[in-house]
Formats: C-alpha cells, structure tokens, sequence
C-alpha cells in the first residue's frame, strides 16, 4: 500500500491510495471525523455488486488505509476508535496493569460466561440467546473505555493548575473513581473543558497522553449471534457507560478460559490478534509483535476464510504463516 496527500482544507483532506493489485483510488475524508465523504477509482466498478468479492475487500483496505496514513502522518483524528491499532494496544496494555481484584470487577462476568459452557457450576450472567443457531455460533461483548490519569503524563504540573482553574481536583481517587452520575451538568462541563485544554496542551507540547491511560469503564455483557438461517444479529448492553464510541470491543466466542491467569494471557492474546487484523484489513503487514495466530474481530475471521488474498489468519494451526 503506498499514499501521498492531495491537498487539504479546514475541514476535509484528500489522499491518493494505490492498494496491492495496483489500482489508484482518490478518497476525499473529514479531518475531524475520518467520514470518507469522496471514493473513485477507475479500476473497479462503482457498484459493490458489479464487484468481485476481492475487489471489494481491495477497496476497504483503500478506505481503512487512506484514514490510517491521515492519522499517522498528520494526527487527525481519522480513524474509528475499535479499528485503531493504537488504541486498542492502549487498552491491552492498561488491561495488564490491572490487579486481579480490579480485573475480575471490570471483567468477571465474561470470565464467569465463558466458565458456565465448561463448568456447570459456574455462574451464566445472561441467557444464551434463544434464537441462536446453537450455544456456539454466540460471541460475548464487552465495550471498553479508557480514561486518562493526568497525574500520570508528563504534563502533570500543567493539568494541576488547569485543574485549579476549573476548580477541579485531581487526586488519584477524583479522576478515577468519580461517578457521571454524581456530577452536575456543571461540573461535567468543567471537566470538558480541563479534558479539552489538556489535549491541547499535550497537542503543543508533543506529549504522548497515552502513558497516563488505565481501563475507566466497561458496558454490561451482550451478545451477537447467528440464527438458523444465518443472519446474525447483534444486542445492545444493558448498560454502557458513556455516550461515545467505546476505545475497544472485545469479542469471544465460547472458548474455555481456564484458571484466571490463564483467561488474562487469552484476552491479552485476542487484543493482539485485534491489532494484527487492523493492520492486515489495510493491506499492511502487522509489526512483528502482532504476528500473531487466532481469532480476533469477527468480520477479519469471516475474511480470512473467505477470501483467497488473505492467509488463514484465524487459524492457530497455520503455525507456517509465522515463518
């Protein structure tokens, strides 16, 4: 995959893609969003249906690429949160640093889900779906937030008297534990404003936030599953804690977690199998850290076994494909 930028104004930018079967694509993309708005290229049809089922996939990669380079080379904010490698490493990192305690409060109710299909003693905190084809065409969701610790970047000093400004306080117990809902309109809106002028701050000063980011949230457990026809449907968390997108989805079939230790290593292990699917589902080949084998996003699996430009990525047998 190589790109070079066509030009850019206020509000939008535009990029030139050339994908690996050679073919130039012309994407126009909002800077503030990563909404492709404009996508020509001459080599394949216009019409999805009109392609074949690669040249389709070639045009994705074309679209995920265009907003990766954007975000790379210039820092706009281009690509969604749960295809962004970085992020997702952000949250698999933070993820290690949880004590088994904190773990288990953010994470148990997956652990204990996936427990139940091998240990009849186990706890199931939701009902299998009924209209799942059977107990294993379901994958359990979780949604993650990151938050960010500013006492843990180095802009502290500057975040502490921003803080001071908005009449806020930063001690470890306020910026992790605060609940939304305790806090007024007003105090939400300070903490905007703080969360805003600290990104600018980080902004000018080259400073990567990430270092003060830990796991703020998760949403409830939910399903998505494929019925006896084949169509998959997706449910929505009883609970989800904040009005955006999540950092990460983490999606698992019904594997058998074993002890805890050994769950964490698994969930480590399928964040990385997200990243490498990031990078591959945009024509790029993963860094050597996320050459991995396994499952990871189900839309990457559904195109590693069906499409013949993609190696069986999914697969932990195609122990080849690591060299």
């Amino acid at each position: 995959m190589n790109a070079e930028f066509l030009g850019e104004d206020d509000v939008d930018i535009g990029v030139e893609v050339v994908d690996n079967n050679g073919a130039s694509h012309h994407i126009e993309l909002h800077k503030n969003s990563g909404e492709i708005y404009a996508h020509h290229c001459e080599s394949y049809a216009d019409n999805p249906q009109n392609r074949t089922s690669e040249e389709n996939e070639y045009n994705e990669q074309a679209r995920k690429f265009a907003q990766y380079y954007v975000y790379a080379e210039q820092g706009y904010d281009t690509v969604p949160s749960t295809d962004h490698p970085e992020r997702i490493n952000a949250v698999r990192l933070a993820i290690q640093d949880l004590n088994d305690d904190r773990f288990v409060e953010l994470f148990g109710d997956l652990y204990s889900q996936l427990r139940s299909y091998y240990d009849y003693d186990a706890e199931r905190p939701i009902p299998v779906p009924p209209l799942a084809a059977d107990s294993d065409s379901v994958l359990y969701r979780q949604n993650v937030y990151l938050g960010i610790d500013p006492l843990e970047t180095d802009v502290a000093a500057e975040a502490e008297d921003m803080a001071t400004v908005y009449g806020l306080e930063l001690s470890e117990t306020s910026v992790k534990e605060q609940a939304l809902d305790a806090l007024s309109p007003s105090a939400i809106a300070d903490w905007k404003s703080f969360a805003a002028d600290l990104v600018d701050e980080a902004d000018e000063e080259e400073i990567d936030l990430a270092d003060g980011a830990y796991i703020d949230a998760v949403s409830t457990l939910y399903t998505s599953y494929l019925d006896n026809g084949g169509e998959q449907h997706t449910a929505e968390p009883d609970t989800d804690p904040f009005e955006r997108e999540p950092d990460t989805l983490i999606e698992l079939p019904p594997i058998d977690p074993g002890p805890l230790a050994e769950f964490r290593k698994y969930l480590d292990h399928h964040l990385k199998c997200q990243i490498r699917d990031c990078f591959v589902r945009m024509g790029v080949e993963p860094p050597e850290t996320f050459r991995v084998l396994g499952n990871g996003r189900l839309e990457a699996t559904a195109a590693y076994k069906l499409l013949d430009i993609y190696p069986r990525y999914h697969d932990p047998e195609e122990q080849q494909l690591l060299g």
